[in-house]
C-alpha cells in the first residue's frame, strides 16, 4: 500500500466520519429499498430474491443497530415470506423454505415467543431425514442442495446458541454430501486426482454458489464430520485439486473443463474459492492455500467491481466480502481498506452505469445486499458473508 493510501486509511479509523457516512447512506438506501420493494413479487418467500432476505437484513441491522423498529420490520417481512412458501417444499436457505423457517425462529427468540420460535424449528427438522436420504435427486450445494439446508441449521446456532439444534443433525447432513462426493467421483473415475466430486446441473462448477469451493468451505468446519481423518483423507486432496485448476490471473474457473477466465463473482470465481482456501489453511495450516487466498484477493482489487452491480451473488458488495475475510485472517489493514474502497464505490449506488438486476431491492441480487455490506462495515470483525460463512 502507498503511504498516501495508508494515511487515508488512518484518517478512516481515527475519525467517525467514515461510519457516519456509512450511516447515513444506510438509512438513505433503507428508505429506497422500502419504497421499491411495493413492486415486488408477493409471492416470493426466499431469501435470495423474497422476504425472507429482507427480514434477514432487518434483523442483520437490529443485531448491528439494537434498534426495536428493525426488529419489527424484520418480523413484519418474515410473517410475509411464511405467508407463501414454496409449493415444492424446497428445502435450503436461499432458495427454499428453510431460509424462511430458520430467520422466523430467531425473529421470534429475539421478540421472545418461545413456542413460536419452537415451532419453526421443529419445520425446519422436519426436512432433515429427507435431506439426509437425499429423496428426489437433492443435489449437494449451497443455492438448492443438501449445504444449502445444513447452513440452516448452522445459522440457528449462531443465532440462539451452539446447542440449539443438536451437532448429530449437523453431522449427518455433512456425512450424506462425504457420501453424495465419493460416489460422484467413482462415477467419473477421479478418485485419484479428487476423491469427492459433485455436479449441478451435468456441470461440475467450482465457486462458493453452486459447487465444489463453497461445499467444501463447509466441509472443513469443525466437528461438522464426526471422523476428522475423513476430512484429511477425502476433503484436503479435493481442495488440492480445485487448487490446482487455478488460472495464471489467480483467478478460478466457473465449472471444470471452462478455459476461459471471465468471471469474479462471489458465486462464480475468486471472490467465493478465497473462503474455501482460508478454510482449509485454518484446517490444515498449509501456507500455500493462505497465499492463494491472498492471490484471490489481488483478484478481486483489481477486477472486482463489476457493471453487473451492487450486489451480494455477482457484485461488488459481495466480492468486498473476501477482503474483509482476508482482513479477519491476517489483520493487515490494507484489507480492510480495499473493503472501505469498495464501499465508497458501493455508496455512489446507481452513478456507474451498471445493469439493473431482475430484483433490483432484493438480498442477493439488488439493494438489500448492499445495504448488508455496508452495516457489515461498521463492525468489520464480526462481519460475515450473509447465508454462507459460518
Amino acid at each position: 500500500m502507498s503511504l498516501s493510501l495508508f494515511k487515508f486509511f488512518l484518517y478512516l479509523q481515527l475519525t467517525s466520519e467514515f461510519a457516519q457516512r456509512l450511516s447515513s447512506k444506510i438509512s438513505e438506501l433503507l428508505a429506497v429499498m422500502e419504497n421499491g420493494l411495493k413492486s415486488a413479487d408477493p409471492r416470493d418467500c426466499t431469501a435470495y430474491t423474497g422476504w425472507a432476505g429482507i427480514a434477514l437484513l432487518y434483523l442483520h441491522l437490529h443485531n448491528i443497530f439494537k434498534e426495536d423498529s428493525f426488529l419489527q420490520r424484520a418480523l413484519e417481512h418474515v410473517s410475509r415470506s411464511l405467508k407463501c412458501l414454496t409449493r415444492r417444499h424446497d428445502v435450503t436457505f436461499l432458495c427454499g423454505d428453510a431460509g424462511p423457517l430458520a430467520v422466523a425462529a430467531v425473529v421470534y427468540s429475539r421478540l421472545q415467543w418461545g413456542q413460536e420460535t419452537d415451532e419453526c424449528i421443529n419445520r425446519l427438522l422436519q426436512y432433515h431425514q429427507t435431506v439426509v436420504k437425499g429423496s428426489g435427486g437433492l443435489p449437494d450445494e449451497l443455492l438448492y442442495g443438501r449445504v444449502g439446508y445444513l447452513y440452516s441449521l448452522i445459522f440457528i446456532n449462531q443465532q440462539l446458541g451452539q446447542d440449539r439444534i443438536p451437532l448429530q443433525y449437523i453431522q449427518q447432513v455433512s456425512e450424506a454430501v462425504l457420501a453424495s462426493g465419493e460416489h460422484l467421483s467413482r462415477k467419473f473415475r477421479v478418485q485419484n486426482q479428487s476423491p469427492l466430486m459433485y455436479e449441478f446441473y451435468q456441470e461440475q462448477y467450482v465457486g462458493a454458489a453452486h459447487g465444489l469451493a463453497g461445499i467444501y468451505y463447509f466441509l472443513m468446519q469443525p466437528g461438522f464430520v464426526s471422523v476428522v481423518e475423513q476430512v484429511h483423507k477425502l476433503v484436503k486432496p479435493s481442495v488440492d485439486h480445485v487448487c490446482s485448476l487455478k488460472f495464471p490471473s489467480g483467478n478460478y474457473p466457473a465449472c471444470i473443463g471452462d478455459d476461459r477466465d471471465l468471471l469474479v463473482h462471489w458465486c462464480h470465481g475468486s471472490p467465493g474459492v478465497i473462503y474455501m482456501l482460508l478454510q482449509a489453511y485454518k484446517a490444515f495450516g498449509v501456507p500455500q492455500y493462505l497465499e492463494d487466498a491472498l492471490q484471490c484477493g489481488e483478484v478481486v482489487w483489481w477486477w472486482g467491481l463489476l457493471k453487473k452491480g451492487y450486489g451480494l451473488c455477482h457484485g461488488a458488495a459481495g466480492n468486498a466480502y473476501a477482503f474483509l475475510a482476508l482482513y479477519r485472517q491476517t489483520q493487515d489493514p490494507k484489507h480492510l481498506y480495499r473493503a472501505c474502497m469498495f464501499a465508497d464505490w458501493c455508496m455512489n449506488y446507481g452513478k456507474h452505469g451498471c445493469r439493473t438486476p431482475d430484483t433490483p431491492f432484493s438480498l442477493f441480487e439488488g439493494m438489500a445486499g448492499t445495504i448488508y455490506f455496508l452495516a457489515d462495515l461498521l463492525q468489520p470483525m464480526r462481519a460475515r458473508f450473509p447465508a454462507f460463512e459460518v
